[in-house]
C-alpha cells in the first residue's frame, strides 16, 4: 500500500477525516490530501518535542491557528473553532488528520492514534 492510500483511505475514507498528511520526521511530506497546503510540517514534527510550549501558545496548520489541548511526545490535538487537527508521532513518521464539525474529536482520534499504532507495530 502506497503512502497515499493511507491519506485517501484509511484517513480521509473514513468519512470522518476531511483531510490528511503522512509527514517524515525530516518535515518532509510522504503523501497530503489534494488541495491541503502543510508548510508549517517542520513546525508539526518539533511539537513533539516542545509539549508544555505548543499547549501555550497553540498551533498554525494548513493556516489555520488551532488551540491545542492535549500535547505530549506522541500526540498533539487541537481545535480551531467546531473543527480541530489530531497528529500522532510515530517511529518514522507524523499522521496529521484534520476534521470538521459534526465529527467529534474522540471520533477522530480514534481513527489517527488506531492507523498510528497500526504503523507502530510494522515498524514505522
Amino acid at each position: 500500500m502506497s503512502w497515499q492510500s493511507y491519506v485517501d483511505d484509511n484517513m480521509v475514507g473514513t468519512g470522518k477525516i476531511t483531510e490528511g498528511a503522512i509527514i517524515g520526521l525530516d518535515g518532509s511530506v510522504w503523501a497530503i490530501s489534494s488541495g491541503l497546503s502543510l508548510p508549517e510540517a517542520g513546525t508539526l514534527v518539533s511539537a513533539f518535542a516542545d509539549a508544555a510550549g505548543v499547549r501555550a501558545q497553540g498551533l498554525t496548520l494548513a493556516g489555520r491557528r488551532h488551540v491545542v489541548f492535549k500535547s505530549d511526545e506522541r500526540s498533539v490535538y487541537g481545535k480551531a473553532g467546531k473543527d480541530g487537527v489530531v497528529a500522532v508521532k510515530t517511529n518514522q513518521c507524523v499522521l496529521v488528520g484534520f476534521y470538521k464539525d459534526p465529527t467529534q474529536p474522540g471520533e477522530a482520534t480514534k481513527i489517527i492514534e488506531g492507523l498510528g499504532d497500526y504503523l507502530i507495530s510494522v515498524g514505522y
